[in-house]
């Protein structure tokens, strides 16, 4: 019996036709062996190598496949016929998206070159696919077709049969999906024509108005993911914007079709692809409401604790993963724009680089998933977090988001290896706090050795800060402190706001918009600063001025009451004391003239041994350079 094989020119067929239609009865049939199929990553999606026994081609095949893969009807070294697909540019390579398929033959003992099996040696890969040994009495025919001895029985019904039988009990949506390609997010680019894409709305913008050159309008955005996990940002503007404002709610699933794709701005896009959606009044989109609907995989790319300082204050968010070593209880903070009482829950999290690291979850995530870890706090669960800010409070922290979502104990390889170092060595370590920046880092990680300076660029540079403030790590002594000055004021225990004397008694607080029988001290510290360079005025508040000064503001309010001079000699004995401090320096206005701020944002004592080691390379650095 003649058994399949490839297609002729199958490769060269699928090039010179990028984007066919795949109800054109004229298609030339394109079979194809696989070779290399492995699954990508931990996703339910398949790479795997198209041929055609002279030319090869890199092929995907979406997550909707993953059965047949894992059921062994698709198999290294099998035959399959390509019904519809995509050719798609990524990172400069050709990719063959496949669509729809049917498989023609499991497994051959070998790969096809110019019509001829050649025998491989049996082994299994990471993926439990195993590839089988050729036995060396295989036939040809005299056609150069390839005979097969029968393995098994194997009947199926073509995609083309199957979408026949479905499409007329369909619901509207799935004859959307059947009629027009449904393609994955991955195989998009902007040359492309028809297409239907399958998403979950995972994040929904309000509506913004805004007023240019051109006229006033309205605008809002979307983020879609797919099954894969691939996520990608549609924006609508004006009659769109009003249209599918409504349609679009979160957390529903959509066939869309009739958009447009550019290259992302990489300063506005809030998702990692190349490319962002525009759909128009004239775009399909319609809710998959009567059929099976998926929740898409998460795709994370976590940043180790250790490498987080490059991201401070930028726009990328970062996902991470780490073990819970501590969770606060819920506090309640009056927001400044509108006044409104908002949930907030502190967790510190510590992963493989030995460093800790404080995760703010506000809203839902403080009062729901906060909840749940305080629960379970005692067994040190393990937490992936998607789409966090990163911040320089306490020199580096990290907050949730309206897009963050938090998965705890995750079934993922990164989150086993983290498990298995946790329980055999990490619960017996000492944590560091990565804002302490107490540690140079080998790594790249920002911390008190890199972007060190000496006082002198800050303050040779006048106009540094102008815009935005710039950041600089210094290592200075504190050289004066006045005494006379106003070292602290007196704050609102909720909102550490300033609050005033209230008539009768207590205090007010105009944030809270309560009065309170008791208040808070808290520090506003200007003190010099000097090293070898120079000297500069800065400012240092609470917590920092607290670790300066070494005692909190009651403890040096009582002090400054009492008679004698213990007051002063506190204040002395903290000169000349050397410390690390990372400081932002800023343009602030003052009688129409600016000057320059210099503000603490963290303080660290000097850990001489790993002072010596930075002293020690920058000296090498210096003699390579000579």
């Amino acid at each position: 019996m003649a058994g399949k094989t490839v297609s002729p020119d199958a490769i060269s067929t699928i090039l010179s036709n990028p984007s066919p239609d795949s109800s054109n009865p004229n298609l030339p049939e394109i079979i194809v062996q696989v070779l290399d199929l492995s699954r990508i990553g931990s996703g339910k999606a398949f790479r795997f190598t198209a041929s055609d026994g002279i030319m090869k081609l890199k092929a995907l095949l979406q997550s909707t496949f993953m059965p047949d893969v894992e059921a062994g009807k698709i198999q290294n070294f099998g035959l399959l016929r390509i019904i519809d697909y995509a050719l798609n540019d990524i990172k400069s390579e050709k990719f063959l998206m496949v669509s729809k398929l049917e498989v023609v033959s499991p497994a051959l003992d070998g790969e096809i070159k110019n019509g001829v099996v050649e025998g491989v040696k049996e082994e299994k890969c990471d993926d439990g696919i195993v590839l089988k040994k050729l036995k060396m009495d295989e036939s040809i025919d005299n056609n150069g077709g390839i005979v097969l001895k029968p393995k098994q029985e194997f009947v199926s019904k073509s995609a083309a049969q199957i979408v026949h039988e479905q499409h007329h009990n369909a619901a509207p949506a799935a004859r959307m999906a059947m009629t027009r390609r449904v393609l994955p997010l991955v195989s998009l680019n902007p040359y492309q024509g028809n297409w239907t894409i399958k998403v979950r709305v995972t994040s929904k913008g309000s509506m913004r108005t805004y007023k240019n050159a051109r006229g006033e309008g309205c605008v809002f955005n979307v983020e879609l993911t797919d099954q894969d996990g691939t996520q990608i940002q549609a924006t609508m503007f004006n009659e769109a914007a009003k249209k599918f404002f409504d349609k679009f709610e979160l957390g529903k699933v959509y066939y869309i079709s009739k958009g447009t794709l550019r290259v992302a701005n990489k300063q506005f896009k809030t998702v990692e692809n190349n490319y962002e959606m525009t759909l128009n009044e004239n775009s399909i989109v319609e809710e998959a409401s009567n059929e099976e609907v998926f929740v898409p995989e998460i795709k994370f790319n976590f940043i180790p604790i250790d490498q987080l300082g490059p991201y401070v204050n930028g726009k990328e968010l970062v996902d991470i993963i780490g073990v819970v070593q501590n969770v606060s209880p819920t506090m309640s903070i009056r927001r400044k724009s509108d006044n409104e009482t908002i949930h907030k829950r502190d967790i510190t999290v510590a992963d493989e680089s030995k460093k800790t690291v404080v995760v703010s979850l506000w809203n839902e995530l403080a009062t729901g998933i906060g909840q749940e870890l305080l629960d379970i706090a005692d067994t040190s669960p393990i937490v992936a977090i998607k789409s966090l800010k990163v911040g320089d409070f306490q020199g580096l922290s990290l907050s949730t988001v309206s897009k963050s979502s938090v998965k705890i104990n995750p079934d993922l390889p990164e989150a086993n290896k983290l498990r298995s170092w946790y329980d055999s060595e990490g619960k017996e370590t000492t944590m560091v706090a990565i804002g302490s920046g107490m540690s140079p880092s080998p790594n790249g990680a920002r911390s008190m050795f890199s972007d060190r300076v000496s006082l002198s660029h800050i303050i040779a540079n006048p106009s540094l800060g102008d815009g935005k403030p710039v950041f600089f790590n210094i290592r200075a002594y504190i050289s004066f402190i006045k005494p006379d000055q106003t070292l602290w004021y007196r704050a609102c225990k909720t909102c550490n706001k300033k609050v005033t004397e209230a008539m009768g008694s207590g205090y007010w607080c105009e944030g809270c918009q309560k009065n309170d029988e008791e208040c808070s001290l808290r520090y506003i510290l200007m003190a010099k600063v000097s090293d070898a360079s120079g000297e500069a005025w800065v400012s240092a508040f609470n917590q920092e001025a607290e670790k300066i000064l070494g005692l909190p503001a009651e403890d040096l309010d009582k002090l400054r009451s009492e008679e004698g001079d213990e007051y002063q000699m506190t204040l002395k004995q903290v000169t000349w004391v050397p410390h690390l401090f990372r400081v932002s320096v800023a343009q602030n206005e003052y009688n129409n003239e600016k000057r320059q701020r210099v503000t603490v944002r963290s303080v660290a004592p000097v850990d001489y041994a790993a002072e010596t080691k930075f002293l020690l390379d920058d000296i090498s650095k210096m003699k390579d350079s000579q």
